[in-house]
C-alpha cells in the first residue's frame, strides 16, 4: 500500500475527529481552565517578588527575616529552610531570581496532561467502537484497504490528536501567561529542586522535559483505550476502564507496593518524571531503561490484541 493511500487514511480520520463538536467543546474546555489557572495564580504568592539591581542584598536580608521566623515559630522550619537554601544558591552562582512570567506558568501548566489524557481517552475509546455503534462499520471494511491498515489509520489518528492538544496546551499556556505576568526573557535561567537538589535550568530545556515525560503517559492511556474500544466494540466501556485505571493506577502501585512483581505493573512505569524527583520509583531496582522496557512490552500487547480482535471479527451481523 502507498505512503500516499496511508496518509489519505490518516487525514480522513483525522478529519473525522476535528469535525465532531465534541472535539471544540474539548478544546473549549481546556481554553477556559488555562484561563482559570491563570486567574487563580494572580491571586496567590506564586508569582513572587520582583528583585532589583542590589538582588543580593534582598536576598540576604530575606534570609534573616526568614530565619528569624524559624526561630519564633518552629512549625515554619521546614518551609523557611527550603527558600533559604534556594536564595542561598542564587547568590552563591550569582543568579539573579527571575520574576513569575509566561515560562514558568507553561511549566505548572504541565499538570494539565491529565487532562488532555482524559480528552485523549475519549477519543481513542470512541473511534472504533463508535464504527460498530452508528452501523458504519461495513462501509469502512467494503473498501479494498487491508482492516489492519484501516486499525493503523485510526491509531495514527488518536496520536495526532494527542500532540495537537498538547501543543495547543503549550502555546495557549505561553500565550496567557505572557498576557498576565508578562515575559522574562527569550530563556530565562531558573533555580529549582529535583532528586539531585538545587540546580538550575533553562526555562526551555524544563517545558521540553516536563512535557516530554508527560507525553509517555498519554500514549499509554491512549493505547490502552484504543485496545478496549477495539475489542469490545462500546466506547463507554473503553473510556470508562481507562479513565478508571489512570485516576486509580497510582493508589494501584502503592497498595501492592512491597510486592516484588509491583515494579511491572504498567502505572508503576508510566511516570518517568520519578527518576528525576523524590521518593523515586517503587522498586530501587528500577531504572528508567527498565521502565521504557516494561512499557515497550505493554504497548505490544496492548496493539496485537487491538489488531487481532479487530482484523479476525466478523461483522456481517452489524
Amino acid at each position: 500500500m502507498s505512503l500516499g493511500k496511508i496518509f489519505s487514511l490518516v487525514w480522513n480520520e483525522v478529519s473525522k475527529i476535528f469535525i465532531q463538536k465534541s472535539t471544540w467543546i474539548m478544546y473549549i474546555f481546556l481554553a477556559l481552565l488555562v484561563i482559570a489557572v491563570a486567574l487563580i495564580t494572580t491571586t496567590t504568592d506564586m508569582a513572587g517578588k520582583e528583585y532589583g539591581a542590589d538582588w543580593q542584598e534582598e536576598l540576604e536580608a530575606e534570609n534573616e527575616q526568614l530565619t528569624e521566623e524559624m526561630q519564633e515559630e518552629e512549625f515554619l522550619t521546614e518551609v523557611n529552610t527550603g527558600e533559604i537554601e534556594m536564595n542561598q544558591y542564587h547568590i552563591d552562582n550569582d543568579i539573579k531570581p527571575v520574576p513569575y512570567d509566561a515560562w514558568q506558568f507553561v511549566i505548572d501548566n504541565a499538570m494539565l496532561s491529565s487532562v488532555i489524557s482524559l480528552l485523549t481517552i475519549i477519543v481513542a475509546g470512541g473511534i472504533v467502537a463508535n464504527e460498530f455503534r452508528w452501523g458504519t462499520i461495513k462501509q469502512l471494511l467494503i473498501r479494498p484497504i487491508p482492516r489492519s491498515m484501516i486499525l493503523l489509520s485510526k491509531y495514527i489518528a488518536v496520536l495526532i490528536f494527542a500532540l495537537i492538544t498538547l501543543v495547543f496546551l503549550l502555546v495557549l499556556s505561553w500565550l496567557t501567561g505572557a498576557l498576565v505576568f508578562g515575559v522574562a526573557g527569550s530563556n530565562p535561567e531558573l533555580v529549582i529542586r529535583n532528586y539531585e537538589g538545587i540546580v538550575s535550568v533553562s526555562a526551555i530545556g524544563e517545558v521540553v522535559s516536563g512535557y516530554g515525560f508527560k507525553l509517555v503517559n498519554l500514549f499509554m492511556m491512549a493505547t490502552f483505550a484504543f485496545m478496549i474500544s477495539s475489542i469490545f466494540r462500546n466506547s463507554a466501556l473503553a473510556i470508562g476502564t481507562a479513565v478508571f485505571l489512570m485516576m486509580a493506577g497510582t493508589s494501584i502501585v502503592q497498595f501492592f507496593a512491597d510486592k516484588a512483581w509491583s515494579k511491572y505493573i504498567l502505572f508503576a512505569n508510566t511516570d518517568l518524571t520519578v527518576y528525576d524527583s523524590r521518593p523515586g520509583p517503587v522498586s530501587e531496582e528500577m531504572t528508567m531503561g527498565f521502565s521504557i522496557g516494561v512499557l515497550a512490552v505493554y504497548w505490544i500487547v496492548f496493539m496485537a490484541a487491538a489488531w487481532l480482535f479487530f482484523t479476525k471479527r466478523d461483522v456481517a451481523g452489524q
